[in-house]
């Protein structure tokens, strides 16, 4: 089954907390702090998994995580770091934030690994604690958490020529006589359900990757006949070989097909409308009248567009068409078709001084990431840790700002969970 598109959950491991311990040996009456730090929980990396071709794995576990660090322990011994964690996906796999849209990642290229996820940092142990007046401290860090995204995962396939055109117009046709490939074919619309890659190897020795993309009808752009999902997979290729029915068996004209295909085309990417096309007029073996096929041949002339007449059942004209492909390719630059946007590496952020302060029913809450930070080192059965958390308060900026905001002696002030009494 192949599947192109999916939504998942990663999460990367928290941080260990640090330890908040005590030398304590025979002979040595006071050892003084000897917590460790606590080990840095796991990053989420997204690789180049070369032996998968589908994202069909995704659909069945959504969840994945990385592991957290351990706690450091006594006699400064530090807690061991998380293990990354490596998502293996198909070469052509685009990660994009749920959220936003945003490109975290364009996996393109054989061997590459991208970060995605930072884990979190490992906690101080109380040894970082001790100063001068404060011997012994009675507290240490917590570990950061880990962050947690969902993200899409998108595949867009790398092939040098792309076969566009309705449904039923011999595309997977002409597939099956110029490569090895097996596509499914049938005289009924919408035969060819996904995608379809196949290496052409022309008489003079090259080579190069085509891909039969399923039929795209009017509306495709706004994602009629998962037109959309098509769609994305002709962004990747050079080269559009634009297939026609000129026999007009489907009741359409041959130049309203060529209208109709390049409107979607505009309206679901202005880059992609103008990518180099040859029209290939298609089932020229049952065509009955030509009509249709001068109109598209002047089109082509008028706009400068090589047409080239074939015939996919017999196989008439496919070798000359083929040649003029290998042809053209050489012609043509290597656009990068990589996702230029600037990437996302969502890490955790220092947030020393963000803190929020807003009053609710008469008492001041006190909140935000820096301040959760701090309560992670705080005891606040320690008489030396609250004295540290207060001097934390004021060099953060939280005492002036609630003067600021005029509060009185006797005023409840509420940091997250703990509410303390002001006093001047």
């Amino acid at each position: 089954m192949f599947v192109d598109y999916t939504k998942i959950t990663i999460k990367s491991g928290n941080g260990g907390n640090g330890a908040k311990t005590f030398r304590r040996e025979k002979y040595v009456a006071a050892g003084g702090p000897d917590g460790g730090d606590g080990g840095k929980g796991g990053s989420i990396y997204f690789v180049v998994d070369p032996d998968s071709n589908t994202l069909i794995d995704f659909r069945y576990n959504k969840k994945y995580k990385a592991e957290d660090g351990k706690n450091g322990s006594g006699g400064h011994c530090y807690g061991k770091s998380g293990e990354d964690l490596y998502i293996g996906v198909p070469k052509g796999t685009v990660v994009k934030d749920a959220e936003t849209g945003k490109i975290l990642a364009d996996l393109s290229e054989d061997g590459q690994k991208e970060l995605i996820l930072e884990g979190g940092r490992g906690g101080k142990g109380n040894s970082h604690f001790a100063t001068s007046t404060r011997q012994a401290p009675n507290f240490a860090q917590e570990g950061e958490k880990g962050l947690e995204k969902e993200v899409i995962l998108e595949l867009k396939l790398l092939a040098d020529v792309g076969l566009l055109g309705y449904p039923n117009v011999g595309k997977s046709t002409i597939l099956s006589m110029v490569t090895s490939a097996k596509p499914k074919i049938a005289n009924y619309e919408f035969t060819t359900l996904v995608p379809n890659l196949g290496v052409v190897k022309t008489e003079y020795g090259e080579s190069f990757v085509i891909a039969d993309i399923p039929g795209i009808i009017e509306g495709a752009s706004e994602g009629v006949g998962l037109g959309i999902q098509f769609l994305r997979h002709i962004e990747r290729t050079r080269l559009l070989l634009h297939i026609i029915d000129v026999s007009e068996a489907s009741g359409r004209r041959p130049i309203e097909d060529y209208y109709s295909i390049n409107k979607e085309l505009k309206k679901y990417s202005e880059k992609l409308s103008t990518r180099k096309q040859i029209i290939v007029a298609n089932k020229i073996d049952v065509m009955q009248d030509d009509t249709g096929y001068k109109e598209l041949e002047k089109l082509a002339i008028e706009n400068n567009i090589e047409i080239f007449k074939i015939s996919a059942a017999t196989g008439q004209g496919l070798k000359e068409l083929i040649n003029r492909v290998a042809e053209v390719l050489k012609e043509l630059p290597k656009e990068d078709i990589i996702e230029k946007e600037e990437r996302v590496v969502y890490t955790l952020k220092e947030d020393k001084n963000e803190f929020n302060i807003r009053i609710e029913d008469g008492m001041y809450i006190v909140d935000g990431p820096a301040i959760e930070k701090l309560l992670g080192k705080v005891n606040m059965e320690d008489n030396e840790s609250l004295y540290y958390f207060q001097k934390q308060i004021k060099a953060m900026g939280v005492e002036d700002k609630l003067k600021q905001m005029g509060i009185k002696e006797g005023d409840t002030v509420k940091f997250v969970i703990w509410e303390f009494e002001w006093y001047n």
